[in-house]
């Protein structure tokens, strides 16, 4: 049994990028945590207490159609993480590896997104392979309707690590349905025909029927 820590930016990017990989690890028995680091709507809707609670709710019944209990919703300010000090942001994620002492991290890639790329670096810092750090691996996930909209110089997402999610992309769907502040209609990405798009696209790379694509950063053997 593994110990996964699933950091997100924002609430519904966990789901987007990897929610089937985590219903195999719940199905699995793994004790997972899902940490979304930032409000999720000061942003988009300022001073909107009622979207920002719609919001929560709907990440929390998300996490839970996927198998998973723990889930924390943090409050540094949505599309701002940039304006913080590296050390604050820092703090935050070293407090979860410390309490909940992972030896799995999954993290947002470092792409057009600003939160994406802030977070990605202090989980760097977080997980730096010190001969005391309980974290044995960090993959990226690639959240759509950001990852694959980051041009090509700034950090092309090229995954090698892939997750068979044939047997879960149905709660991925059910999971992403509880989101309703963010579905949109196909062709956008965050669409129930666009998530089943991409799980296939990423299956047939790896001769799976539907599979989600990691990057690995950091490997240390693990069992």
């Amino acid at each position: 049994m593994s110990r996964i820590l699933v950091l997100a930016a924002h609430p519904d990017d966990e789901v987007l990028g990897m929610g089937g990989t985590i219903a195999v690890h719940a199905d699995a028995g793994d004790e997972l945590r899902i940490v979304v680091v930032t409000d999720g709507s000061s942003t988009q809707y300022p001073g909107d207490a009622e979207t920002r609670a719609r919001k929560e709710d709907e990440a929390v019944r998300a996490a839970a159609e996927l198998g998973v209990t723990d889930y924390r919703h943090l409050d540094l300010p949505d599309m701002r993480l940039d304006t913080l000090p590296h050390v604050e942001v820092n703090r935050v994620v070293e407090e979860h590896v410390d309490d909940f002492g992972p030896n799995v991290v999954y993290t947002p890639h470092p792409d057009v997104n600003l939160d994406h790329r802030v977070l990605f670096d202090s989980v760097a810092v977080a997980t730096r392979p010190a001969p005391d750090q309980v974290v044995r691996r960090v993959l990226t996930y690639a959240p759509t309707s950001s990852t694959e909209w980051t041009p090509a110089p700034l950090n092309w997402f090229v995954p090698n690590w892939f997750v068979d999610v044939s047997a879960t992309i149905e709660r991925k769907v059910a999971a992403f349905a509880h989101y309703e502040t963010e579905r949109r209609d196909y062709p956008h990405p965050r669409s129930e025909r666009a998530i089943r798009a991409a799980a296939e696209f990423y299956g047939s790379s790896c001769g799976s029927p539907h599979a989600e694509p990691f990057l690995l950063v950091r490997g240390i053997g693990i069992r």
